[in-house]
């Protein structure tokens, strides 16, 4: 699996994870769905992922 692949999959499950709580637990998990959304915003922008530098540690290939 390559380091664009695994963002775009931990993105995914994070948004699914975040609705799940946020129907089942409390609507504040809404924030987490928001906070994801501007990170990847922010990341089309300027290029700077945490997720990715994480992916790249464990040794994912570009």
């Amino acid at each position: 699996m390559t380091v664009d692949k695994a963002v775009r999959a931990f993105a995914g499950v994070m948004v699914l994870v975040s609705v799940a709580l946020t129907y089942w637990l409390s609507p504040w998990f809404v924030l987490l769905t928001l906070f994801v959304g501007a990170n990847m915003i922010q990341s089309s922008f300027t290029g700077f992922c945490p997720a990715e530098m994480f992916f790249r540690k464990m040794g994912l290939k570009d």
